[in-house]
């Protein structure tokens, strides 16, 4: 799960831009100020990355584009909303992307991508569904509700939403591979178990078990 925390926390990463903006426009009331600092942040992302080296990934650019778009709308209609709207667009982005059937298995440890495989391709889908459903409740309470409505339904959903999809993911995964790897026949079993051993392991028990993934 290393590799799919770390893209979580890319995800946040490219939400922050908007909270600046909406702590900033909390704290001073000044539209003006906020959507200046939250658009220099998004700026400063990209330009730290530039200066480090650093590959900047599509998203991140798309995410500093509807920065400056957003922060833009809203100075010339003082209109904080366009900014909050900005977490449906990526929202919708990445559910479109998580669309990939398997996109969750190179996620997984070995032994996970071995015994239930098909088990994260449906686990995939329901993280995709809840970035729909995030991007959907996201655009109408920002476009219904008033900015500090706003501030604190959006945390708690978010938070809430994804400790549910993911300790129910996570509970699939494990009491399903529990079953299968109890169901199969003893060489095979310790062939699986193998795949939490030692690298060399892992690779032959992945050779052995190809045939007979579909326990």
């Amino acid at each position: 799960m290393k590799h799919f925390l770390t893209a979580a926390r890319l995800l946040a990463l490219d939400l922050a831009s908007t909270l600046v903006f909406l702590v900033l426009f909390l704290l001073t009331h000044n539209t003006a100020l906020a959507v200046g600092l939250g658009i220099a942040f998004g700026v400063a992302q990209i330009g730290i990355q530039m200066v480090r080296g650093k590959r900047i990934d599509t998203m991140e650019w798309l995410s500093l584009f509807l920065v400056v778009t957003a922060g833009t709308a809203t100075l010339l209609t003082h209109d904080p909303r366009f900014v909050l709207f900005k977490p449906s667009v990526i929202y919708a982005i990445v559910g479109v992307v998580m669309l990939k059937p398997g996109w969750l298995n190179r996620y997984l440890p070995a032994i996970a991508q071995t015994v239930v495989p098909d088990v994260a391709v449906k686990v995939g889908y329901a993280w995709s569904a809840l970035m729909f459903v995030s991007a959907a409740v996201n655009a109408f309470v920002a476009l219904t509700c008033e900015i500090t409505t706003w501030a604190v339904v959006m945390p708690i959903f978010g938070i809430v939403s994804k400790i549910v999809v993911f300790v129910g993911g996570f509970a699939a995964l494990r009491f399903t591979a529990r079953r299968r790897i109890r169901a199969m026949p003893e060489a095979q079993r310790e062939a699986v178990l193998a795949l939490e051993g030692a690298p060399a392991a892992r690779a032959a028990a992945m050779a052995d078990l190809t045939p007979s993934t579909s326990a």
